[in-house]
């Protein structure tokens, strides 16, 4: 029976199994990580490399969807560990992986004394190591060709991958969060950088590569493209509006907040068991996702009026 090229490494993360993994692409010369994820799940993806019979010398580079922490936060140690290794990332995104002080300055806002917990250290990339993407690339890795579509909206600096061999696609936070069994899809929407209408022209990028599977960092192989990334679509047009509405409503905007992650939370318990819905809250945080809908319907607003 013939070897799988595509993998996906699932490094339990803080103890957790099916919330955050890597994208593994292997190649006659070794293996490409897509998203190595936080430097809190390296022990994880290194049981994950050795179950699948190989190690962390066998890792010839890294493809960073964008850079944060969940996603790209183990770039750096892992750079320091294999000097040698490339780091594709787009431009937007490339200044902060060499100089991670602004990035973690933002991520310190959003998870305060939580952040060395969640994701430990964010050690700089070399700037020798980082390639730069715009979007549209093709990339030759060992023989394997990977297109590169630019797929902002989640973030400003977010780019997708296609491996044409096997028909993958590795899109990020661009697809959503769906943990495994269930279909029920929620869009991450922090801050800074949420822009609906250019997710949207995203997932059609990704559609136009007409993917065979979808591979997800929270979580998974999705084996219905198509039916996802609507599903995708329609909940980003779902929570756009809930926060817009929300924002009209009277009260604090601390209590707007509570009354958005009430509603979410109880919609997923309409749909799964109590544990599975506290797994999704895991995944993506909701009040990270009033935080990003809610500055962009306000800058749109503020936009309207100048």
């Amino acid at each position: 029976m013939s070897r799988e090229h595509i993998h996906f490494i699932d490094f339990e993360f803080l103890g957790h199994p099916g919330v955050i993994g890597t994208g593994v692409v292997e190649t006659a010369r070794g293996v490409w990580l897509v998203d190595p994820g936080p430097t809190t799940g390296l022990l994880g993806l290194r049981k994950g490399l050795a179950a699948l019979g190989l190690r962390a010398g066998d890792v010839r580079g890294i493809l960073l969807t964008h850079i944060h922490l969940d996603h790209a936060g183990a770039s750096g140690t892992l750079v320091r560990e294999r000097p040698e290794l490339p780091v594709y990332v787009h431009e937007a995104g490339a200044p902060h992986m060499i100089d991670p002080s602004r990035l973690l300055q933002s991520a310190g806002r959003l998870y305060g004394s939580d952040l060395t917990r969640l994701w430990g250290e964010v050690a700089p990339v070399p700037a020798g190591n980082v390639k730069v993407l715009k979007g549209g690339e093709q990339l030759d890795l060992d023989g394997r060709i990977v297109r590169v579509a630019y797929t902002p909206g989640h973030a400003a600096h977010h780019v997708s991958y296609f491996d044409t061999q096997s028909g993958s696609a590795f899109v990020g936070d661009t697809g959503g969060v769906r943990l495994a069994p269930s279909p029920y899809t929620v869009p991450p929407t922090p801050p800074p950088d949420i822009e609906l209408r250019t997710w949207s022209d995203s997932l059609s990028s990704i559609r136009g590569w007409n993917p065979k599977c979808l591979y997800l960092t929270h979580f998974g192989r999705v084996d219905d493209p198509a039916p996802h990334l609507a599903r995708v679509e329609q909940q980003l047009n779902v929570f756009g509006e809930l926060v817009r509405s929300l924002l009209d409503e009277p009260g604090t905007d601390a209590e707007r907040q509570q009354r958005f992650v009430d509603r979410v939370v109880a919609a997923l318990r309409q749909e799964m068991a109590d544990e599975e819905a506290r797994r999704y809250q895991l995944a993506v945080s909701l009040e990270h996702c009033w935080l990003g809908l809610s500055r962009y319907w306000r800058k749109k607003a503020s936009v309207s009026r100048a």
